[in-house]
């Protein structure tokens, strides 16, 4: 008889549950997308508090230690010994005695231990909060280079931290404007119809049959190099924008052509609403998980035309860091073959897309609960 009532009950809380309490026991099932989850969470942390985790200033300069491959983590020493803390070595540099190119040789008799919450290179937390305070380091005097260094001596895994500040933000920002242009101008367009839909549709059709990187560059070439920065990423979010919300107009404009006659919509009408209020209030959450999911499978594009923009060098430019300009030091096969840790940003890249993917696959699938 337990047994039944509790069948029972969960039968009644499954009828019983709201469309988002169903849309999350659905999306729960899809593991790719819950770990796409997790490795979002963990980015946008590290790019929200990237001075914390930084381990160094980033414009910082190494001279001694320049081209620095990454540093290993230890936990034992040359005699074996375990250790709890986790450390690494210091460095002594050499030739090559073939190619007589520099090179650095670990100098295991220099160890430096790795601490948690260590005080290190001043910085302001969101510009605002003064503090020294690294979640990870090593103490004066060491030397820590998780992801080696670049042609300036600079710490690369600082500076990664950083850049994902810039592209990952850059993506959320271009995305919202898409999706604010979308559906305005397709609720617009599918709403009223009429010579405001033929407009609307006319200048949609241009812009999709414009080639975009060529457009994306065609504007991002015509952006005043003396700029500050700040405009400069105002300007290319912008650039991102203008062509993303085509798609997602042209979806909205017959998502709203099919629901404006139903009976819900002449009720708001009968009842007094006014247009405005019908298309945000009635029309647009009636396919609110579409548009959710379409948000998701587009941040990633938008990543990466910036990274592309700043790696052909029309997009952000030094002393901006973001991925794309990180990559943009990578362009030649010495760099490739002889400093592949200077490619680490086009990894990242390459994690946030799928990521992305991942999310949005899981999000499309629960979108339609009942399947």
């Amino acid at each position: 008889m337990k047994d039944k009532r509790k069948e029972i009950s969960a039968e009644e809380k499954f009828y019983m549950a709201s469309q988002w309490q169903l849309m999350w026991r659905k999306f729960r099932k899809h593991k790719l997308a819950i770990i796409g989850g997790v490795i979002l969470a963990i980015f946008y942390t590290g790019a929200i508090f990237c001075e914390f985790f930084s381990t160094q200033d980033i414009y910082k300069r190494y001279t001694k230690y320049i081209y620095c491959p990454p540093q290993r983590i230890h936990f034992f020493d040359e005699e074996g010994k375990f250790h709890f803390r986790p450390f690494v070595c210091g460095f002594k540099r050499a030739r090559d005695p073939i190619t007589w190119e520099k090179i650095y040789k670990e100098d295991k008799s220099k160890k430096y231990p790795i601490y948690f919450f260590v005080r290190g290179d001043k910085y302001k937390l969101w510009n605002i909060f003064p503090s020294d305070i690294h979640f990870i380091g090593v103490k004066k005097g060491g030397i820590l280079f998780l992801f080696g260094t670049d042609k300036l001596g600079r710490d690369m895994f600082s500076r990664n931290l950083y850049a994902s500040r810039i592209s990952l933000s850059i993506g959320l920002v271009g995305v919202a404007l898409s999706f604010i242009l979308g559906s305005l101008l397709g609720g617009i367009s599918g709403f009223y119809g009429g010579a405001a839909d033929m407009v609307i549709q006319r200048i949609i059709e241009f812009l999709i049959c414009i080639p975009t990187i060529p457009l994306w560059m065609g504007l991002a070439a015509a952006i005043p190099t003396d700029w500050p920065p700040l405009k400069v990423y105002f300007a290319i979010t912008i650039i991102l924008s203008f062509v993303g919300w085509c798609g997602l107009a042209r979806v909205v404009r017959g998502k709203l052509i099919s629901l404006r006659e139903e009976d819900f919509t002449m009720a708001a009408k009968i009842a007094g609403a006014s247009d405005g209020r019908i298309i945000v209030r009635h029309l647009l959450p009636s396919f609110l998980s579409y548009l959710i999911v379409n948000l998701t499978l587009s941040v990633p594009g938008m990543i990466l035309g910036e990274t592309s923009l700043s790696f052909l060098g029309l997009g952000l430019r030094p002393p901006v860091v973001s991925w794309g300009v990180l990559l943009n030091e990578a362009q030649n096969v010495k760099t490739v073959s002889m400093h592949p840790w200077l490619l680490i940003p086009g990894l990242f890249v390459i994690i946030t897309v799928l990521a992305f993917n991942f999310l949005g696959d899981g999000l499309r699938d629960a979108a339609d609960p009942y399947k």
